[in-house]
């Protein structure tokens, strides 16, 4: 009796490109993240994974507090396979090595050239804009109230985060073990809310320069404390998160395309002290830098909404 051939194993190669995909996608939020005024989770909305990261990470927070306090082996199993490891390790694993690779240059390159890295961040984060408020048409059906309520949601908390963003930030030299804690909380929360930037938030408390020296300089004890908060932090944001995108969606949305609209502010750039200034003579190349960061934001978009078409064709 003679035994039916085995089927030919799957190839590794799709998996394999990816989750170097995804390390890419990490590479970028971690990048993003070290820069005043950019939101890692507006990168997460460009690249088409945030749902998934937020879901992700609501399955493995419940997975650890089951397993911390409830020992409950089912409720735990569950929650664990619910996360997308394929996508959350190599996410992770890119961000870790842009952060520690990547800082020092990255910090030069914002401190070197001010006004044309603000603009090419500018020119990104404003064709941002065009996720959340897609995403934010395709949440349901649209009616007059909405068409109103929208645009005095958005522009509300546009004109919030401007005002917040003009407020002048404070230095911290050497700060307590409390306030690495409380600060890596409030930069996680950043990273999980489009519009937000870890960076900028840390830049106002005084944290910014700390920290990335921190980073640069391999302090591990600072970063102990720092990690510890984020870990909080994300615990808590996260699933509240999770729990407005599944309840109330649009206005999740449109909340964030206030905030990603109110930071413009910060990337402005000519400004002095908070304060915005006109152009000067040489505009030419943070325009160019400009519109070559917008046309990125916007050909990641494309790729990411026709690869979705075409899934969903198939």
């Amino acid at each position: 009796m003679t035994s039916s051939p085995r089927p030919p194993a799957k190839p590794a190669i799709p998996a394999l490109r990816s989750g170097f995909a995804h390390v890419i996608r990490g590479a970028l939020i971690g990048i993003v993240e070290l820069v005043p005024g950019v939101s890692g989770g507006t990168v997460a909305l460009v690249l088409g994974i945030f749902d998934r990261l937020i879901t992700s990470a609501n399955h493995l927070i419940r997975g650890v507090v089951r397993f911390l306090f409830k020992r409950d082996g089912k409720g735990v199993a569950h929650h664990l396979t619910g996360v997308e490891w394929t996508l959350v390790i190599p996410l992770v694993v890119g961000m870790f090595v842009a952060l520690f690779a990547l800082s020092g240059p990255l910090h030069g390159f914002v401190e070197g050239f001010p006004t044309l890295s603000s603009a090419l961040f500018l020119g990104m984060v404003s064709a941002s804009l065009l996720v959340p408020i897609s995403m934010a048409r395709e949440a349901g059906p649209i009616t007059r109230s909405t068409l109103i309520a929208g645009p005095v949601v958005v522009l509300a908390v546009a004109g919030a985060v401007f005002w917040l963003l003009g407020l002048p930030s404070a230095q911290v030299d050497d700060p307590t073990w409390w306030v690495l804690v409380l600060s890596g909380a409030a930069a996680v929360c950043a990273l999980a809310l489009p519009g937000l930037s870890g960076s900028f938030i840390l830049l106002t408390f005084g944290m910014y320069e700390p920290t990335l020296e921190a980073v640069s300089e391999r302090d591990f004890g600072y970063l102990a404390l720092f990690i510890s908060g984020a870990i909080l932090g994300l615990a808590s944001v996260v699933q509240l998160l999770a729990y407005l995108l599944r309840v109330h969606r649009r206005a999740v949305l449109l909340v964030a395309t206030g905030l990603i609209l109110g930071s413009l502010r910060a990337l402005w750039p000519w400004q002095e002290n908070g304060t915005l200034l006109q152009p000067d003579g040489e505009w030419l190349g943070p325009l160019l830098a400009a519109l070559g960061g917008a046309l990125v934001v916007l050909v990641l978009w494309w790729r990411e909404r026709r690869g979705k078409t075409v899934a969903a064709s198939l």
